[in-house]
């Protein structure tokens, strides 16, 4: 059941999942395809889907790798784009686990051990909570719409489905990872439908699928997204990280000093 109030959603994959843009703009009305501004247009609505001014989720995350399927119920808060607290709610061996996004900064708490860590640099392409999302995918500075430069390469019908395709290549010293991203974008409601990453050789690397599309207040968001990697780091086609939100509440009351280290180790 989504049970929802005021907006905004959570900023967790932020990750993604994944800052500067002011949401009122983002969610203005979209200007023409043809126009040069489309593509940004489009790029900013993604970037703002899940950041907003406050939120607390809760979802489950399924693993699976070639070894073993690993299954998570978590809860998230989100204030701004700046900060967000994720926790492990089950199983109950993991209960309490958290990590903490607060600016430039990202903190992991282990329960099991009561010890905090910080996340370097270094860690960044580590993976979270043993998932196909990275550390870097969850405190990720960079915006498709700024640090990207933005081209429409197809404009037609995929599966039956009316799209839009952007490749995105990045611009001089933009702080990303990347060397190339696609985007596939649904044309009747400009919600993201596929997104593939590439290497800086030109290789796929891993692809994140969106679905579950449902209105949540002002706008339409995908209820689950599914990371899948493409190359040798795993086994394409069977290893994939599935998130599901379960529940949304965007009227929750929230301030900066609840995204703290000892809210972290309390949780």
């Amino acid at each position: 059941m989504i049970r929802t109030t005021r907006r905004t959603i959570l900023a967790l994959l932020a990750a993604l999942l994944a800052v500067g843009l002011s949401p009122a703009l983002a969610w203005a009305a979209p200007p023409d395809p043809s126009s040069p501004r489309f593509g940004a247009y489009v790029m900013s609505k993604l970037d703002d889907q899940y950041r907003g001014e406050k939120s607390h989720a809760k979802m489950a995350m399924e693993i699976k790798t070639e070894h073993w399927t690993r299954k998570l119920t978590m809860e998230a808060w989100s204030l701004g784009q700046d900060y967000s607290l994720v926790r492990i709610l089950k199983p109950r061996k993991e209960k309490g686990t958290a990590t903490l996004k607060a600016k430039k900064d990202l903190f992991t708490y282990l329960n099991k051990t009561a010890r905090t860590i910080k996340i370097s640099s270094g860690m960044m392409g580590g993976s979270w909570m043993g998932s196909h999302f990275t550390n870097d995918d969850l405190i990720r500075h960079s915006r498709l719409a700024r640090d990207y430069h933005i081209k429409t390469t197809f404009d037609g019908t995929q599966g039956g489905v009316a799209v839009y395709q952007f490749t995105l290549t990045p611009k001089p010293d933009a702080p990303v990872v990347w060397g190339k991203l696609v985007i596939t974008i649904r044309a009747a409601d400009l919600e993201p439908l596929r997104q593939v990453f590439y290497d800086e050789d030109g290789a796929p690397v891993r692809e994140l699928v969106f679905s579950d599309h449902k209105k949540i207040d002002d706008r339409v968001v995908p209820l689950k997204m599914v990371m899948r990697p493409l190359d040798s780091s795993g086994h394409p086609g069977t290893e994939y990280t599935r998130i599901t939100y379960q529940s949304l509440d965007f009227g929750v009351k929230l301030k900066k000093s609840f995204f703290s280290l000892q809210k972290l180790k309390s949780l």
